[in-house]
């Protein structure tokens, strides 16, 4: 009895990753804000009232940052190093990634959402796969990302 052919493995590759927060990035008018997840609500106001006295005021509050997002919409955007696969959600009125940011993590999933950016929270969620992607041989890759990252279409 055959088993059929081998299964990809579920989930997302770091690379295939960052492409998708890149693409979503690339919205000039930004994205509607889906809201933020109650549990990671609850865990930021948690840490505004305990906050670390090495760091005071290094973050803008939830619920300003929230009000923000709502108000202005939101942004997709890469770390400070695109490669390491840190992905951001800012309000569209900010680019200080330490102050304004959210992971992806953090965000709800709505019915009607766009499905990238469905797709995008739904992988945060999950350890991301490592050095396993398929590239079409005409995409043109950043070179910050190494040759162990990729494997072209004659290679599987």
């Amino acid at each position: 009895m055959s088993e059929g052919p081998p299964k990809m493995p579920e989930g997302m590759t770091k690379l295939e990753y960052i492409l998708l927060a890149e693409e979503l990035g690339m919205q000039a008018e930004g994205l509607p804000f889906p809201g933020i997840d109650a549990n990671a609500y609850a865990k930021m106001k948690a840490d505004e009232a305990n906050p670390d006295p090495n760091y005071p005021d290094t973050t803008t509050s939830i619920d300003e940052r929230v009000r923000r997002l709502h108000e202005h919409g939101m942004n997709v955007v890469l770390g400070k190093n695109p490669e390491s696969g840190n992905v951001y959600i800012l309000p569209r009125d900010s680019d200080d990634i330490e102050k304004d940011g959210l992971f992806p993590k953090h965000l709800n999933v709505q019915s009607g959402m766009d499905p990238r950016l469905m797709k995008l929270i739904e992988a945060s969620k999950k350890p991301l796969l490592k050095n396993l992607i398929v590239l079409p041989a005409e995409h043109k890759i950043k070179p910050s990302f190494q040759k162990k990252d990729i494997i072209s279409p004659t290679e599987y």
